[in-house]
């Protein structure tokens, strides 16, 4: 009976990554690469960039210099420093004097009913004037033609809104090798392969690169309807999706990059803050999950050293598929395709990380974040 189910889950996870396999070779050969693009347009629409910034003297500095060295032609930078307590306002400062383009935007309040970030993001886009909103963060790193290809390539497709990935910089090994698992679940959550469909309801988000035309922002509501929502940017792109945007996830290939934890426990710290949100505060939607990842990428990896005949080689085979895919996603993130076999390790820390920031949030009753509490029943009540 044992043998039975065993040999029933080996096939079924077998079966899972060679269709995922398969849809995701399909959906690599229609993906927007931003290094392809030629940025050849004739007008360059105004785009706004809107930069939240709290607490980020370390690395603000670095991402806002590359935001002024971007070559798009028609720019506005809005960067909205929120209640910082370190030196990021006299950096934000300092960098805006003397360029027209740049407003800093000092925010030393927060409304009740809002996250800080969405709310500093929500004032940054009311202000804004550009046909295009680029929503970033104050890490990300860009190379001076980033803007004009993906403007390029929204226009040529008729794009309304576009998230792209970037590299992942870090001194650890240690988070290193949890980004290449990270980057696999993902794209298993996002699903990239239906985001371009209308019928879809896969959709994506990016925190670091949320580029979309301002009306249809607005159309879907701005920041309003995710006030409350710690995983808004992929929250943004429901609602956009929901409203009728056309949505595309691109690659940047190394044209974005994001200097990222720079400890492992200050991955799990930094993560605690999603974590609970992505499964809509739900402890049954939480086991489901967690059940469902110890099959499919934490079994097979010990299945091949405890089962022998037909079991063992199912399991061989979901194991090396499964290995290959990671590999893919950490090069695709900047890393190193060996990073990949640490992916059993990285799932068993991935699922501490969700089942740590449940614990922590259904007993402190909320999540505190950047020095600010956020009541569970005020994060439960922004659902979607």
């Amino acid at each position: 009976m044992v043998s039975s189910v065993l040999l029933a889950v080996a096939s079924a996870s077998l079966l899972f990554v060679l269709i995922l396999m398969l849809r995701l070779a399909l959906f690599s050969r229609t993906a927007i690469y931003l290094r392809r693009i030629s940025p050849d347009l004739e007008k360059w629409p105004l785009v706004s960039i809107l930069i939240p910034a709290r607490n980020e003297e370390r690395k603000i500095e670095e991402a806002l210099q590359s935001v002024r060295n971007l070559d798009y032609p028609e720019l506005e930078i809005i960067i909205l420093e929120d209640r910082s307590t370190d030196g990021t306002a006299a950096i934000a400062d300092r960098i805006a004097a003397g360029d027209t383009r740049i407003e800093v935007k000092h925010i030393g309040n927060l409304p009740e009913g809002w996250l800080g970030k969405n709310h500093a993001l929500q004032l940054g886009s009311d202000a804004a004037r550009g046909e295009f909103l680029l929503f970033t963060d104050a890490d990300v790193v860009f190379e001076p033609s980033t803007l004009r290809r993906a403007i390029t390539a929204m226009q040529r497709e008729q794009i309304d809104h576009m998230a792209s990935g970037f590299f992942i910089r870090t001194p650890s090994l240690l988070v290193n090798l949890f980004v290449a698992t990270f980057s696999y679940f993902f794209i298993l959550y996002v699903r990239p392969w239906g985001i371009a469909n209308s019928k879809s309801s896969s959709h994506v988000g990016i925190g670091g690169f949320n580029l979309v035309r301002a009306a249809v922002y607005r159309k879907a509501g701005s920041h309003r309807p995710i006030a409350m929502r710690p995983d808004d940017d992929m929250k943004l792109g429901k609602i956009l999706k929901r409203s009728g945007a056309r949505q595309r996830l691109a690659d940047a290939g190394g044209l974005l990059q994001v200097e990222w934890y720079s400890s492992l426990p200050e991955l799990i710290e930094g993560l605690m803050k999603n974590a609970f949100s992505g499964v809509e505060y739900s402890v049954p939607i939480l086991i489901a999950a967690s059940v469902g990842q110890l099959l499919l990428s934490v079994w097979p990896f010990l299945a091949i050293f405890v089962t022998d005949g037909l079991l063992r080689w199912e399991n061989l085979a979901v194991v090396a598929l499964t290995l290959a895919m990671v590999a893919v996603a950490a090069r695709h993130n900047g890393g190193r395709a060996v990073y990949a076999m640490a992916f059993p390790f990285c799932t068993l820390l991935l699922l501490f990380i969700l089942w740590r920031a449940a614990f922590l949030t259904l007993r402190h009753g909320g999540i505190r974040w950047r020095e600010t509490f956020y009541p569970l029943a005020a994060l439960r009540a922004n659902k979607l």
